[in-house]
C-alpha cells in the first residue's frame, strides 16, 4: 500500500467578498432572488465571470416532481456552455438565503454540479475560481479542489 495525501488550498475573507470579484458576488446576490425555491425556500444564485468579462447568472429552480428542480450553479454553467460555447469560465461566485435571509455562512456546492464544475475544467481545458459566500466570511478556491477525483473518461 502506497499512502498519499491531498491538501486543498483556500482563502478566506471574513465579513467580505475577495476585491476582484466584489461585482461578481453581488450579481450571485441579486441571482438568488430570481431562485423558485417554494418547497424548500432555500434560495440560491450563481454568477459566472467568462474570459471575455460576460457574467452570467442562474437561480435554483425547484419542482414538484422532486429531483426534477435544477441547481443554481449548473443553470448558469449550462446556460453559459450554450450560449457563449467557446468562452471559457474565469470566476464562478455562489449565495444563497433561507427563508428570505443570507446564509450566515457560506453554501459550497452539490456533488452533481462539482462533477458539472469538473466537466466545464475538461471542456476548456482552464480551472476557475469558485468564490462561496457567508456573511460571516466567503471563501475561495479553485473548482478542481471541490471534487479531486472527478468522474471522467
Amino acid at each position: 500500500m502506497d499512502k498519499r495525501e491531498l491538501t486543498i488550498d483556500y482563502f478566506l475573507f471574513p465579513n467580505r467578498f475577495p476585491a476582484e470579484y466584489e461585482n461578481l458576488c453581488r450579481k450571485a446576490i441579486e441571482a438568488s432572488a430570481c431562485s423558485y425555491s417554494v418547497y424548500s425556500e432555500f434560495a440560491v444564485g450563481a454568477a459566472l465571470l467568462l474570459e471575455n468579462g460576460e457574467i452570467v447568472t442562474g437561480s435554483n429552480q425547484e419542482n414538484a416532481a422532486y429531483p426534477s428542480g435544477m441547481c443554481a450553479e449548473r443553470t448558469a454553467l449550462f446556460y453559459a456552455g450554450a450560449a457563449f460555447p467557446d468562452i471559457p469560465v474565469r470566476a464562478l461566485a455562489i449565495a444563497a438565503c433561507y427563508k428570505g435571509l443570507p446564509r450566515e455562512n457560506f453554501v459550497p456546492p452539490c456533488g452533481a454540479c462539482r462533477q458539472v464544475m469538473a466537466e466545464t475544467i475538461k471542456r476548456y481545458n482552464q480551472d476557475f475560481d469558485v468564490v462561496m459566500i457567508g456573511q460571516k466570511e466567503s471563501v475561495m478556491l479553485k473548482a478542481s479542489a471541490l471534487l479531486p477525483f472527478a468522474f471522467s473518461f
